[in-house]
C-alpha cells in the first residue's frame, strides 16, 4: 500500500487582487512577479495574468512600481493626488484624501502634467503653511489625448504642435501625418502624445482634426478634451435608454405596487431658462388658512435607471452634466434627459414629490415624501414668470390664462380648462408670497447672498460669438432657488429621521486667517467707522459665524468698500463637497443639507433618491455603507470641479475671440485683484477679467503693500485698490495664453483715469490718506534701517532733483533707484 501523505499540498490560493494586496501586505517588502507566482502555486506560464492584475493595482493607486518589483503605497509613506499647475508654472498636489492639505511642488513635475495622478514624497514640513514635496511617481495620465494647435511644418508629413492648453509648457513632434486631414498652420487637432524626446518635447500621432482656432465649436470642442468631458454615450447606455418607453405606462403610476400618489390635478409648472429642454422640478403652492403648502415635484429618474445598469454606470462616471455656451454634454442620453423623465408640460410623468407644511410667515413644519405622478399644466421662463407673478402685467397673465385653457381644454373640456388657467394664476402668487418671506427668514438665519453677475454670450447665425452680456436676474429666479433650498433641506432631515445614510451636500466654515486679513484691512483702512468685532481686541468665534459675515456684507451694501468686502469674504470660502457626514453648509447657515432636486444632470441627486425610495419602503434598493459613499462623494465632487474649470475656461475663450480686433479700444472696469507685478481689472461689458502689468504704467513706480492692499505711487502718492473703476484700454486677447492685455487711461496729466462715460473723465484717482503716508513713511525708515544694518545704506541709481514726492519721501541730492516706497519692488 502507497504511504498516505501527512502533509498534503495546500490548494492554491485564489487569484485576484485582493489576494495580490494580502500577498504584499504578509511580506511586510516590495515583492516582485517572480515571488508571487510559487506563493500562488502557479506556473510560469501565468506571469502575464499577474503582471496585469498588479498593473490593475498600480493604476488604482494601490501599489507603486518600484523597478522590477511592486510594494505597497500605503507603507512607503508617500502621498498621491492630482498635478494642480497654475499659470505662473507652480504646481501642487492635491491629495486623495481630502484631510490633507496641499503640497507645494514648485515648478519642477518630473514629468507629470496637470491633471496627472503622481505620488509625491514630503521634503519638508511646515507648521503654518503647505508642506513641500517632490513628484516620485507619475501613477497614472490625467489625459492619454491632447487639443493641440498646428504651429509649423517640420518635413515630410511632421507637424510642430503645441498643446492648446497653456500650463502645459511642451512641443510635441507629430510625424506620419495624414494629408488628407487638410491640417494648417492655427489648426486645432486632437493628439496622443507618444514618449519623451527631451524636456520640451514629446512624440505623438495626430488623431484628428477639429478645425480653425477662431470658430466657436473647435474652441468649445477643445475644451472638451482639455477637461475630459465626455462627448458621446457607449452602446450599452445607449440601447438602454432606446428600450424605455416614450411615456409612462398605466400601471407606472397607478398599480397599488408602485404606491404612488396620484397629483395629475394639482396644477404644478415648471420654471426655467429659456433655453433649457431638461425640466427637473416642477413646483405648487396652495394657500391656506394659517399658511401655506409647498409641493415641490423631481423628476424619478431612479425609477428608469436601476442600480448597476450602463445607464447607471455611465452616469456616475460623468458625474454631472456640462453646460457650454452652445452645447450641453447631458448625464443621460437625450431620450431621458429631454424625454421621458423631463417634466414636459401636458403629460403625464412619474415625481418624487416633497410636500411641506409652511407657517404664514414661511417657516416650515411637517415634511412628507412621497412617490407621485403629475401633470405640469405650464412651462414658463424665468422672465414670463416675472411679468405674471412678480411685475403682474395684465397681457402676460391674460396670455398664459389662454394657454392653460386651452391646453387642459383639450383633454378634459373648456370648464376644465377655464378651472386649471385660474388655478394657475392663484397658484402663482401665492408662490410669489410664500418665497418672499422664505427668502427673510433664510436671511435672517444668516444665510450668505452672493448676488454676482454672470456673462452670457450672443452669437450671430453663424454661431460665431459677438459679445457677451450680464445675464438678468430677478425674484422670478430667487423664487425657484427658495423652493428647491427647502426640498434639500426637507429631504435631508427627512433621511435622518429614518436612520438612513444621505449623501450630504457640505459647505466647511471659511478660511478664518483670510477673514481676520480682511477684518484686519477693514480697520486700518476706515478706522473707527469698521466693522466692529464681537470681543475687544481680539478675535473670537462669534466674528466668523454666517450671522457676523451677513452683517458685515450689509454694513458695506452699496458703498466704495462693496466689491473689495464681496470678493475677500468669496475668496475665503471654502468649496462645497458632497459626503456622507453631515458637518452643515455654512453659505446657507444649513445645519443639514442634500441635493435632492436635479437628479437629471447630477449623480448625487440619484443617490438622494434612491436612499428616499428606500425610507419609502424600497427593500430592493441596497443601503451603501459610510464608506462607499465617502467614495462616491469624492468622485462626484471633482467632476463637480471638472465642469466648473471646463465652465470657466469656455467663457474665458469666447470673450478672447469677441475682443480679437478690438485693440485699442477702451473699456470700463474695476480693480479685483493685486500683485507686486501688476493688478487685475474685471472688465464689466464682458464680464472677464484682464491683467496690467505694472512696467506699462508709467505715472509713476508703484511699490505693492499687502497687508492694506493696495499699490502706492512713490511720486504722486496715487492708490490703486481692489473694487476701485478704472478705465483701461485693450492691448490684446490671446487664445494660446488665454490673457487679456489691458493698460490704464491716462488722462491729459498723465494721471490714471477712473471710468467715465463716452470718453469723459470720472473722478480724480484716490490718493494715499494720511494714515496711510505715514504707515509708508515708517515702512521706508524700516527699510532703511535694515539696510544700514547689513552695510547697504547706499544703493545705486541715476541722480534725481531735489524736493519731496507726495507721501513725504525725498527725492533729490541722493541716488535713487532702490525700491525706496518700502514696499515690495513691482516694476513700473
Amino acid at each position: 500500500m502507497k504511504k498516505k501523505n501527512r502533509t498534503p499540498s495546500r490548494p492554491p490560493l485564489p487569484t485576484d487582487h485582493k489576494t495580490l494586496l494580502k500577498l504584499l501586505r504578509e511580506a511586510k517588502r516590495p515583492v516582485s512577479p517572480e515571488d508571487l507566482l510559487p506563493v500562488l502555486g502557479l506556473h510560469r506560464r501565468k506571469r502575464g495574468e499577474i503582471d496585469d492584475m498588479l498593473k490593475d493595482l498600480v493604476a488604482e493607486g494601490k501599489l507603486i512600481q518600484l523597478g522590477r518589483a511592486y510594494g505597497l503605497l500605503e507603507r512607503m509613506n508617500l502621498i498621491t493626488g492630482k498635478v494642480q499647475i497654475q499659470r505662473s508654472g507652480v504646481a501642487f498636489l492635491i491629495p486623495d484624501d481630502p484631510r490633507r492639505k496641499d503640497v507645494f511642488l514648485g515648478q519642477d513635475t518630473a514629468g507629470a502634467w496637470h491633471g496627472d495622478r503622481v505620488a509625491v514624497a514630503i521634503t519638508r514640513e511646515h507648521a503654518t503653511r503647505n508642506h513641500e514635496g517632490r513628484v516620485v511617481r507619475i501613477v497614472e495620465r490625467g489625459r492619454n489625448v491632447l487639443p493641440v494647435r498646428v504651429m509649423r511644418a517640420a518635413g515630410d508629413r511632421s507637424l510642430l504642435c503645441r498643446p492648446t492648453d497653456p500650463r502645459l509648457d511642451f512641443a510635441i513632434l507629430a510625424e506620419g501625418v495624414d494629408p488628407g486631414l487638410g491640417l494648417h498652420k492655427g489648426d486645432i487637432a486632437l493628439a496622443a502624445p507618444g514618449e519623451q524626446l527631451d524636456p520640451a518635447l514629446w512624440a505623438g500621432v495626430i488623431l484628428s482634426r477639429l478645425g480653425p482656432e477662431s470658430e466657436a465649436k473647435v474652441q468649445e470642442s477643445l475644451v472638451k478634451a482639455n477637461h475630459g468631458v465626455p462627448t458621446g454615450f457607449p452602446d450599452d447606455a445607449l440601447a438602454e435608454a432606446a428600450a424605455l418607453p416614450q411615456v409612462p405606462a398605466e400601471a407606472d403610476y397607478l398599480g397599488a405596487g408602485a404606491r404612488r400618489e396620484d397629483l395629475r390635478a394639482l396644477p404644478f409648472v415648471t420654471i426655467d431658462g429659456k433655453t433649457a429642454r431638461d425640466f427637473d422640478d416642477a413646483v405648487f403652492v396652495e394657500k391656506k388658512a394659517k399658511g401655506y403648502v409647498l409641493w415641490v415635484a423631481i423628476a424619478d429618474v431612479a425609477h428608469y435607471v436601476p442600480l448597476g445598469s450602463a445607464l447607471d454606470r455611465e452616469a456616475y462616471e460623468r458625474g454631472n452634466s456640462y453646460y457650454f455656451p452652445s452645447s450641453v454634454e447631458p448625464m443621460f442620453p437625450q431620450a431621458l434627459s429631454n424625454g421621458l423623465c423631463s417634466l414636459n408640460p401636458g403629460v403625464p410623468r412619474l415625481s418624487m414629490v416633497v410636500r411641506l407644511d409652511m407657517t404664514a410667515r414661511g417657516t416650515p413644519g411637517e415634511v412628507r415624501v412621497m412617490n407621485a405622478v403629475i401633470l405640469s399644466h405650464a412651462r414658463l421662463t424665468y422672465s414670463r414668470a416675472r411679468d405674471v407673478c412678480v411685475d403682474k402685467l395684465p397681457e402676460a397673465r391674460a396670455e398664459l390664462l389662454a394657454e392653460v385653457e386651452s391646453k387642459i381644454g383639450a383633454t378634459g373640456g373648456a370648464k376644465a380648462g377655464a378651472k386649471a388657467g385660474a388655478a394657475v394664476l392663484a397658484m402663482l402668487d401665492a408662490a410669489e408670497a410664500l418665497a418672499r418671506k422664505m427668502r427673510q427668514r433664510r436671511i435672517e438665519r444668516g444665510s450668505l447672498d452672493f448676488d454676482l453677475p454672470e456673462g452670457e454670450v450672443q452669437f450671430d447665425a453663424d454661431g460665431q460669438p459677438t459679445s457677451v452680456i450680464p445675464k438678468v436676474r430677478h425674484f422670478a429666479h430667487q423664487l425657484i432657488e427658495e423652493f428647491m433650498i427647502a426640498a434639500n433641506e426637507a429631504v435631508s432631515e427627512f433621511l435622518q429621521a429614518h436612520a438612513l445614510p444621505c449623501m450630504y451636500r457640505v459647505h466647511a466654515a471659511p478660511d478664518r486667517e483670510k477673514l481676520e486679513t480682511l477684518y484686519t484691512l477693514l480697520a486700518r483702512l476706515d478706522g473707527e467707522a469698521a466693522p466692529k468685532r464681537a470681543k475687544p481686541g481680539r478675535f473670537s468665534d462669534e466674528d466668523f459665524t454666517p450671522e457676523a459675515l451677513g452683517r458685515l456684507l450689509a454694513s458695506v451694501s452699496g458703498s466704495e468698500r462693496e466689491f473689495l468686502v464681496h470678493r475677500m469674504v468669496l475668496r475665503s470660502m471654502k468649496q462645497a463637497k458632497y459626503q456622507p457626514e453631515n458637518e452643515g453648509h455654512y453659505g446657507l447657515a444649513s445645519e443639514s443639507y442634500a441635493h435632492f432636486t436635479s437628479p437629471i444632470r447630477r449623480y448625487a441627486d440619484l443617490i438622494v433618491h434612491r436612499l428616499l425610495k428606500r425610507a419609502l419602503g424600497d427593500h430592493s434598493l441596497p443601503v451603501p455603507g459610510f464608506k462607499k459613499l465617502a467614495e462616491m462623494g469624492q468622485h462626484l465632487s471633482a467632476r463637480e470641479r471638472v465642469s466648473q474649470e471646463a465652465e470657466r475656461e469656455c467663457h474665458k475663450r469666447y470673450v478672447c475671440l469677441v475682443l480679437r480686433g478690438q485693440e485699442g479700444r477702451e473699456f470700463a472696469g474695476v480693480v479685483t485683484g493685486l500683485m507686486d507685478y501688476g493688478f487685475w481689472v474685471e472688465l464689466t461689458e464682458v464680464l472677464s477679467e484682464g491683467f496690467i502689468r505694472l512696467s506699462t504704467m508709467l505715472d509713476d513706480y508703484y511699490g505693492y503693500f499687502k497687508e492694506r492692499e493696495m499699490l502706492l505711487g512713490q511720486r504722486t502718492g496715487r492708490v490703486i485698490r481692489a473694487g476701485q473703476a478704472v478705465r483701461v484700454k485693450l492691448i490684446g486677447a490671446h487664445l494660446d495664453r488665454l490673457e487679456i492685455d489691458l493698460e490704464m487711461v491716462l488722462d491729459q496729466k498723465g494721471a490714471p483715469r477712473t471710468d467715465g462715460q463716452d470718453g469723459q473723465a470720472g473722478s480724480a484717482p484716490p490718493r494715499a490718506s494720511r494714515r496711510e503716508r505715514q504707515a509708508n513713511e515708517d515702512r521706508r525708515r524700516t527699510e532703511q534701517a535694515r539696510q544700514k544694518r547689513q552695510g547697504q545704506g547706499k544703493s545705486s541709481g541715476s541722480k534725481s532733483p531735489g524736493g519731496r514726492n507726495a507721501v513725504g519721501q525725498k527725492t533729490g541730492g541722493k541716488k535713487a533707484g532702490g525700491p525706496k516706497s518700502g514696499g515690495k519692488p513691482g516694476g513700473r
